[in-house]
């Protein structure tokens, strides 16, 4: 009887470790299984083209580091969209000042201006002004003006471009064309399309 207890533990011991890391790995499988789970970390959502805030009856003013003004966007309503950082302006008015003082205007019935307010497309009844000034020792600039239904405007570096009907009208002489590319600081105006225009007497050649 005790040669039979002999031979069944020493089989009994062959197979117990087999049975300790069989027991192991299911009380493993569990506490794996019962353990709570991590919260998943939210997944970035790329920002859509929806406003993210609205502005109402508003005036929005920019100044150098001098604290001269730089630019100031009035409108009705504005809406801002983060995905591409530009700002939507219903009944929209903007005023720019070049360091050297040289006053642009623009309003429409809608505009989409980035940030700074620097870059502008107008849409409906849109009107660009750059005012007359005086320059020492040489012929006033004439008060320079753009209108179409479709402008898109550049306000630090004085260019306003369309790819549609616009009418310039320049001290007392006036121009329309099918489309346009405007640069002050380059003197250069480009009119394509079906142009015409009406030069007044008295026009002085010098004055640009």
């Amino acid at each position: 009887m005790i040669l039979r207890l002999r031979q069944g533990w020493e089989r009994l011991s062959i197979y117990l470790p087999v049975l300790l890391m069989g027991m192991l790995a299911l009380g493993t499988w569990w506490l794996v299984r019962n353990a709570p789970k991590a919260p998943q970390a939210a997944v970035a959502r790329a920002p859509t083209h929806e406003p993210d805030y609205f502005m109402r009856t508003f005036s929005i003013k920019t100044f150098d580091a001098t604290g001269r003004l730089e630019s100031e966007i009035v409108g009705d309503v504005a809406r801002h969209y983060l995905d591409t950082d530009t700002l939507e302006i219903d009944k929209a008015r903007m005023r720019s000042v070049t360091p050297e003082g040289r006053v642009t205007t623009a309003t429409a019935n809608r505009a989409l201006t980035n940030s700074d307010g620097s870059e502008v497309q107008l849409f409906g009844n849109a009107i660009v002004t750059r005012e007359s000034q005086s320059r020492p020792g040489q012929a006033p600039q004439p008060r320079l003006e753009f209108r179409g239904e479709f402008l898109h405007a550049w306000l630090n570096t004085e260019r306003v471009k369309s790819d549609q009907p616009v009418t310039l009208t320049r001290g007392s002489d006036r121009f329309t064309a099918d489309s346009m590319d405007y640069d002050n600081l380059d003197q250069i105006v480009q009119l394509k399309g079906r142009v015409r225009g009406m030069l007044m007497p008295g026009t002085s050649p010098g004055s640009r």
